[in-house]
């Protein structure tokens, strides 16, 4: 089905944001752009875009199909999906499996620690600030998101790490950690939103132990290693080949 793409809403690092014929949805196109270290850090990585768009899709409907609402609707392209337009909350939701980056910058946990049970943490969804760790009171105080609200966002993000760490277990990868992003559609309904990709998940190859070699992420762009879009191909062929096998 043809969808006839409207003025340009947002654009972020990593995305536009398009207005759609029917006022509820937007059409969300991923760039190619490469940026780490609250844009600090920038490039342009030729096939990002169509690799991120892809493995979000895959793995929005593998929520689907497990009861967890999101807001996307379908492909629109290889670099382009239709979704729910919804009203962001300003947070970010990390939850982590197995100890490393800010939390081992930040903390005497040393790298590779499993958490048990994972970690989530929250953030304040604001690249001018940083996006800084939230605590209770500072949330209380900043009153953006209910209580309720709150919990179910909570237990959404906890449901939705242990779908993805049995799926990528199954793909011979371990989810070290990733960052959710919610907001309310126009029946107010709360969903996963943003994308879920290489660029807000850590992936480590279980075939590999060299620490470097088996990163299979943005970190790859962080830390200069190189090889961002082979890792990120190698992520979209194994979702493939288990898609293909499920069929």
């Amino acid at each position: 089905m043809n969808h006839i793409q409207g003025s340009l809403i947002y654009e972020g690092k990593a995305k536009r944001v398009f207005a759609h014929e029917n006022p509820d949805r937007v059409l969300i196109e991923f760039k190619n752009d490469a940026t780490a270290f609250n844009a600090k850090k920038r490039s342009l990585i030729e096939g990002k875009g169509r690799l991120n768009c892809k493995i979000s899709a895959a793995l929005f409907e593998l929520l689907e199909l497990n009861g967890i609402p999101t807001h996307f609707l379908e492909l629109h392209s290889e670099r382009s999906m239709i979704a729910d337009k919804v009203n962001v909350i300003p947070l970010e939701v990390v939850i982590r499996n197995i100890a490393t980056g800010s939390l081992c910058r930040e903390t005497p946990i040393k790298q590779g620690t499993m958490l048990s049970p994972p970690l989530l943490d929250l953030y304040y969804k604001d690249d001018e600030l940083g996006d800084p760790i939230l605590t209770e009171r500072r949330l209380s105080l900043l009153d953006f998101i209910s209580d309720i609200q709150l919990k179910e966002v909570e237990e959404i993000t906890r449901s939705t790490n242990k779908i993805l760490k049995e799926y990528f277990d199954s793909l011979d990868l371990l989810l070290v950690d990733f960052k959710l992003e919610f907001g309310t559609n126009s029946s107010g309904k709360l969903v996963v939103a943003d994308e879920i990709s290489p660029d807000n998940c850590r992936f480590w190859d279980k075939k590999k132990s060299d620490p470097k070699e088996r990163i299979l992420d943005k970190d790859r762009f962080r830390q200069d290693l190189g090889g961002v879009i082979d890792a990120y191909e190698e992520i979209l062929k194994r979702i493939e080949k288990q898609s293909s096998h499920a069929i």
